[in-house]
């Protein structure tokens, strides 16, 4: 259920909380000031909640600003992207955070939401943004698929080069195209970085390259734009094994392998936190909204330490 800021501060009142609302302007602490790698969160997680509710919680965490879901279902509706967007901005900016990336499912330069959703981006400051996924053509072949979608590609970089605005193509774990890294590497051939990269996953990666993810990594390496940073281990359920997602430092991802790999290859590049296990469990998110936003800053906050830890160690700035 979607919860309001009005109730927030109710629940506040009526339990003659001692901890204030956070004020809108200068709140910005603690969170990594870095040139090369700029802490976002994926909004995902947060987006059922009010917009102030969502800032407060960042705020409190360190993190410096989202990665926010702008695409169907998401925080910003393509349909109404003129509109709402720029008042999540000006809303984000007057509490000290910033909203220069953002999530779409962009695929195509003909759906005629595109433009729109560059355009207005582009005139608020954001700079990156990623892609939706192509599925694959199973008739017409594994490779015409990706020659296909290039050219779909190949478009939208030039709407970019317009609009002075980055795309990153997420490789994901599945039988998309993207799902094996090494399609990223053909499907971007020829395509420049700065208008079109690759937002790197080193969960998904893992999940569908356990032994062979640093190979693929590396081939994609100069295609890198930005990356994507969760964990995860192996669960059998219901007799099958599935890929669940942990806090960071807690799954199977090689973090030190990871970061000394980035540093080894110069990789560079804003830094999307996802947060896709689960922020409340047991009944919790039937607990008053004060209490819900400190289990939600508490477990953002040990993201952010170690994922702060795992740069400074490093030396990634």
């Amino acid at each position: 259920m979607k919860q309001t800021r009005r109730k927030f501060v109710n629940t506040l009142t009526m339990a003659g909380a001692v901890i204030p609302l956070f004020p809108r302007i200068n709140l910005q602490k603690d969170n990594i000031q870095v040139n090369n790698y700029p802490i976002r969160l994926f909004s995902k997680p947060l987006d059922n909640y009010e917009f102030d509710f969502m800032c407060e919680c960042l705020v409190r965490s360190g993190i410096g600003g989202f990665d926010l879901t702008v695409r169907k279902g998401g925080k910003a509706e393509p349909t109404h992207v003129e509109s709402v967007l720029p008042r999540l901005v000006e809303e984000a900016e007057k509490s000290g955070l910033k909203v220069d990336m953002m999530v779409t499912g962009i695929l195509s330069v003909s759906d005629p939401f595109t433009e729109k959703v560059l355009k207005t981006a582009s005139g608020l400051g954001i700079k990156y943004y990623r892609l939706g996924w192509y599925d694959y053509d199973i008739k017409a072949g594994i490779r015409q698929s990706i020659r296909k979608c290039r050219n779909e590609l190949m478009a939208i970089a030039e709407l970019n080069r317009k609009y002075k605005i980055r795309a990153g193509y997420q490789n994901h774990s599945g039988t998309r195209i993207g799902g094996p890294v090494w399609d990223i590497h053909e499907l971007l051939q020829g395509i420049p970085s700065d208008l079109i990269g690759c937002q790197y996953d080193v969960r998904h990666a893992n999940v569908e390259g356990a032994n062979t993810w640093l190979l693929g990594m590396r081939l994609i390496a100069p295609m890198i734009n930005s990356l994507a940073i969760k964990d995860f281990t192996w669960l059998t359920i219901n007799g099958k094994p599935e890929a669940v997602t942990v806090p960071l430092g807690e799954g199977i991802v090689n973090w030190d392998l990871y970061f000394k790999t980035v540093k080894e290859l110069g990789i560079k590049g804003p830094v999307t936190l996802h947060v896709e296990y689960p922020l409340l469990e047991n009944g919790e998110e039937k607990l008053p909204l004060v209490r819900q936003q400190e289990i939600i800053i508490g477990k953002l906050r040990k993201d952010m330490d170690f994922l702060n830890a795992c740069l400074k160690k490093y030396d990634l700035v």
